[in-house]
């Protein structure tokens, strides 16, 4: 990758009153995505290790990259433009052809799900981290509020 990368960890998966909010970051920073209910809830299995009794759309894709032979490898959050999130899906296949990788457009949200499901890596792109405000504060407040 030609711009550097940093690790990222799911922080905290908050429901607001349209949606969710996913707290992503490191020790150097956490910011937010907002996500629509049902994929927030998505994030919040996959982070708790839940599994439903029937596949979910995610389990479904990791269940056909599985019978293609495919992985996800791991997921970039590589841009942000006017508080939309982007981001891109590295997937590897192995067969008698030799290794391929393919990188695909995703959500973020939909990227974010697969990794958890696959307990892949996620990272952001470093052009990411520096444009976004650093809510670090402000989660550890939210937890804290919730703890009591």
């Amino acid at each position: 990758m030609s711009h550097s990368v940093v690790p990222v960890q799911i922080k905290g998966v908050m429901p607001t009153s349209n949606g969710c909010a996913v707290f992503l970051g490191n020790e150097e920073k956490t910011f937010v995505i907002y996500v629509d209910q049902g994929i927030g809830q998505a994030i919040q299995r996959a982070v708790n290790g839940e599994e439903l009794e029937r596949p979910m759309t995610h389990n479904l894709m990791v269940t056909i990259l599985d019978g293609l032979g495919a992985e996800v490898e791991r997921v970039v959050i590589n841009d942000v433009n006017n508080g939309t999130f982007y981001a891109r899906l590295i997937i590897s296949m192995e067969n008698e052809l030799g290794h391929k990788i393919v990188e695909l457009d995703a959500r973020p949200s939909d990227s974010i799900v697969l990794a958890l499901i696959c307990q892949k890596p996620m990272y952001t792109a470093r052009s990411v981290i520096d444009a976004v405000d650093d809510m670090t504060e402000i989660l550890e407040k939210i937890l804290k509020e919730n703890e009591e």
